[in-house]
């Protein structure tokens, strides 16, 4: 028996065979759970992705901007599991003119598209499967360490700093419901969000020096089983806690 065995789990955010959230939809699966997924935009390319998992399971349409789709969301996620016992949220986006070094230029509609997309997203998915979620549960984000202020990711950085604070108020809120709240702060991984960085190498190069454990850049199976974990009955006292699966950087100094 797997640690997830008999769980039921939404994921969110699988683009590629290379994202955390598609390492994180195996591992679940080889652990017991039933898998289902969201997609947004270009859904034939995530059923594609889908098919790749040890089973193929279906993937429901969701854009966290659209008030419809998160209204909706428990019904049609109703439709292939009778409840929920975990969550993740994988997703992120600034536009570009909010990243790069450009901090100081940025214009308030790029940062509001970045903190509605990256931080509001947070409260808004783990409300919409609440109706799922009525034994309790556990709603896992993915994060990057917002307690410093990183080369090239501006306003991305403000949202995440966001996302851990909204991860503490969901935990005090939600905790009476049984529902545990927390977020695995994954080290630079080549993602496809990576990718929409620019300057990301910056990240690559000093990263694996820095990290006491060493530092894989392609392995997002690390992260995977930070989520696989917190979704699992092991940490059941757990909550508004940030696990970092860095290789140890977040503790080093310079």
């Amino acid at each position: 028996m797997g640690i997830l065995e008999g769980k039921r789990i939404l994921v969110t955010g699988v683009l590629t065979d290379a994202s955390i959230a598609f390492s994180v939809a195996k591992l679940a699966q080889e652990q017991g759970a039933t898998v289902v997924l969201t997609g947004f935009g270009r859904l034939s390319l995530v059923e594609r992705i889908a098919k790749r998992l040890p089973q193929t399971p279906p993937v429901i349409e969701l854009d966290v901007q659209n008030t419809e789709h998160l209204d909706t969301l428990a019904a049609r996620v109703g439709e292939h599991v009778d409840g929920l016992d975990g969550v993740v949220h994988s997703i992120g986006f600034a536009p570009q003119t909010a990243l790069g070094g450009n901090f100081l230029n940025t214009t308030w509609e790029d940062v509001a598209t970045a903190l509605h997309i990256s931080t509001f997203s947070y409260k808004s998915l783990a409300v919409a499967c609440l109706p799922l979620m009525k034994e309790g549960g556990s709603v896992v984000g993915l994060d990057f360490d917002a307690t410093k202020a990183w080369p090239v990711y501006d306003w991305m950085g403000v949202a995440k700093a966001g996302l851990e604070s909204a991860n503490r108020y969901l935990a005090r809120d939600l905790g009476k419901q049984g529902i545990r709240v927390n977020l695995v702060a994954a080290g630079p991984l080549r993602t496809m969000a990576a990718k929409s960085i620019p300057g990301f190498k910056e990240f690559e190069e000093a990263w694996p020096e820095k990290a006491p454990l060493g530092w894989d850049l392609s392995d997002t199976e690390v992260a995977a089983k930070a989520c696989v974990a917190l979704m699992s009955d092991w940490f059941p006292a757990t909550t508004g806690e940030i696990v970092h699966v860095d290789g140890g950087v977040h503790a080093m100094g310079v």
